[in-house]
This record gives C-alpha cells, structure tokens and sequence, in this order.
C-alpha cells in the first residue's frame, strides 16, 4: 500500500469535543467521546458498522445534537441556532442533498443562494471544476452513477468554502476510477480540516494524518499515523476493537 504525503500539524484546534455522549431511548450510540482535531489535519473515525463513527460525525455536523458534552468549532460551542458556525462546516453524508429534477449546475446554484453567497454563478462553475463535472454540469443527477452523485454532493459541500470538511464513509460503493477521482479532489484540501469516517483501513491509512478508532461507542485508541505503516496501523485497529489480525474484513 502506498502512503499519500501528509501535510504539516497545525497547532490550533479546530475542532474539540469534550465529553460527548449520545442516547437513544436505552441506546448509547456515542459514550463520554473526548478528542480534538489540529486546523489542517486530517482524521479519520475508523471502527466497525455500528460502531458509533456516523453518529458523531453527525453531531460534529451539527445535525444531530448530543445529549451531553459540548463540541467547538474554532472556538465557538455549537448551538441549533449558531448558523454562523454551521457556515464554516461543508458536510457529505449518506443522503446526498440533492434533487433530481434540477441539473448540477441548478442544484449548485440552489445550495448557493441557500449560502447567500454573492458570486454564486462564478461559485458553482469553479467547483464543478473542481470535482471534475464541468462537462456533465447540465445533466441531472438522476442520470449519474454513485460515483458521480458522491462527487456532486462534495460539490455542493464546497460551494461555500468551509473551513472544516466532514465525510461519511466516502468510499462506500465507488468502484476504483471514482475513488481515485475522489482522492484527486482531496488531494487539493491541504489547508482544509477534515474528519472522515470509514471501516477501510488501507484507504484510510493512506488518507489520514490520525486515526481515532470507535468501537461500541467509545473512543478506544488515538493513533499518530505519520511514520506509521499500514501494518501497525492494522493491528493496533484490531487491538482497539478486540479482535485477531485479519479476523475483520477489510
């Protein structure tokens, strides 16, 4: 497996979460979760399906609130009504955002104007550059495959130049060209916070600067991968959840 550069550590963090926890019903989907990330680090939230990763992301989203504990995003708490700070986040989940009677180009422009975002016009034909849809910028998404709805969504994310990128399991059901197209694109986000989630340990690794493991809940292990290899990486992750080497599909 071969390791993306990584880029310098910041010393301000962009983002903190101190004590998070989240419940539903008798459920506790996210237990007592404390980490921060540096301004311009990548990090990625790795752990098994259900492990918690798409809840917290969510909470750090600002779409679903904790129960407890508080999360800051460049110092400021978020609250439901602080769209200041929601402005500074470009999110990608599962849902894609996206409608499918508009072309790309239309759907771009809608979120703009949802942004306020003055040059919204010149705006939107820079980030379908930017992901690579220029040429498909008048057809509509209901036509593209998953790959390319995946790319229109980061699109979306990117129109209104947010500081802190959040991903959920990008890599889900793309084939190998979307995910080096994917890589391609944010490959350019040097200077962006970003926190992904994902259970692929070698796109991870490649990928991220740290790896927070997530299992049951709860944060496990906090592992520096820079001048680590993908192999120490994998079983510190199978130490982390409580499992063999090899024994979890990757």
């Amino acid at each position: 497996m071969t390791s993306a550069p990584r880029t310098g550590r910041a010393t301000a963090a962009t983002i903190r979460v101190d004590g998070v926890t989240k419940t539903y019903g008798r459920v506790t989907a996210v237990d007592d979760v404390s980490f921060a990330v540096d301004a311009g680090e990548t990090v990625g939230l790795f752990g098994p399906n259900g492990a918690g990763k798409t809840t917290l992301l969510r909470m750090l989203a600002g779409l679903v609130r904790p129960t407890a504990g508080t999360i800051c995003l460049g110092g400021s708490a978020l609250t439901p009504d602080d769209h200041t700070v929601y402005r500074t986040i470009g999110v990608v989940t599962h849902e894609s955002m996206l409608y499918d009677d508009l072309t790309a180009r239309e759907n771009l422009r809608f979120h703009a104007a949802l942004h306020d975002i003055d040059d919204a016009a010149r705006r939107c034909e820079s980030v379908l550059e930017t992901v690579n849809l220029a040429g498909r910028a008048s057809r509509r998404p209901a036509e593209f495959s998953h790959g390319l709805r995946k790319r229109l969504s980061l699109a979306r994310a990117l129109l209104h130049r947010p500081d802190v990128l959040l991903l959920d399991e990008p890599y889900t059901g793309l084939d190998q060209r979307s995910v080096a197209d994917l890589a391609a694109v944010l490959d350019t986000f040097g200077d962006r916070t970003v926190v992904l989630t994902t259970h692929d340990l070698d796109r991870g690794f490649d990928r991220c600067d740290r790896a927070l493991v997530v299992d049951r809940g709860r944060l496990e292990t906090d592992v520096d991968l820079d001048g680590s290899s993908a192999t120490a990486f994998e079983s510190a992750y199978h130490a982390a959840i409580g499992v063999d080497d090899g024994a979890e599909g990757r």
